[in-house]
Formats: C-alpha cells, sequence, structure tokens
C-alpha cells in the first residue's frame, strides 16, 4: 500500500518532525558537487555543454578533491550561482576576497593588485 509522504509526516510526533526538518536543512547546506548539480536538477551533459566540456569531464571534476578556485567558481555560475569562499573562526567569519576583481569577477591567474 503506497502512502502519502504528508499523511506520514502529520502522524509522527512533534519533536521527531522537528529533528528531521533539522538534518534535511543541514543536508541542503552541505554537499558534494554531483549532489549540487542534481539538486539543480542538471545533468552532467548539461552542465557540460553550458562550459563547453564534455560530460566526461563533468564526471571527473565532481570526483576530483583538489581544483582550482576559478575552476569551481565556472561549475558554479553554470549552474546559475556565485562561488564565496569563508572562513569560519569561532569568534567570527571573515569572506576571502582575494579571488575577485571589483565586479566580483573570479581572477585567471594572480594579478598585481589595480592602482
Amino acid at each position: 500500500m503506497t502512502r502519502n509522504f504528508r499523511e506520514l509526516q502529520r502522524k509522527m510526533a512533534s519533536g521527531s518532525r522537528a529533528r528531521s526538518a533539522a538534518r534535511a536543512t543541514a543536508m541542503l547546506k552541505d554537499m558534494a558537487l554531483d549532489e549540487l548539480r542534481a539538486a539543480r536538477a542538471m545533468t552532467q551533459a548539461e552542465l557540460g555543454h553550458k562550459l563547453g566540456l564534455k560530460q566526461a569531464a563533468i564526471s571527473r571534476m565532481e570526483r576530483r578533491t583538489d581544483v582550482y578556485v576559478s575552476t569551481l567558481a565556472k561549475f558554479v555560475e553554470a549552474m546559475g550561482g556565485q562561488l564565496e569562499i569563508r572562513v569560519l573562526f569561532p569568534d567570527r567569519t571573515v569572506r576571502i576576497n582575494q579571488f575577485s576583481d571589483a565586479r566580483g569577477v573570479v581572477r585567471k591567474g594572480r594579478s598585481q593588485p589595480r592602482a
């Protein structure tokens, strides 16, 4: 017998519903690149087309543990997002801005600060 999720959810204790909602929110804030792409309802082929790459290149990129910041930024931008790098300290959070120029576009390679 198939059950409607909303029906099952209504039958859950309020504490269980709250814990479930908190876990779902946490999961959506912490994703691998392939999960992020899937959550944006994009295939590897679609993302590859936007980036001018083959599907296999997207697959390899999603499995890597080390990528250039500029590559990651392009990947995220092709999905409609914007990459932001932050450092989390116990007493504060700092946004790292050296990877962007004044327009917010990721720089390619190293360059001198503008006068």
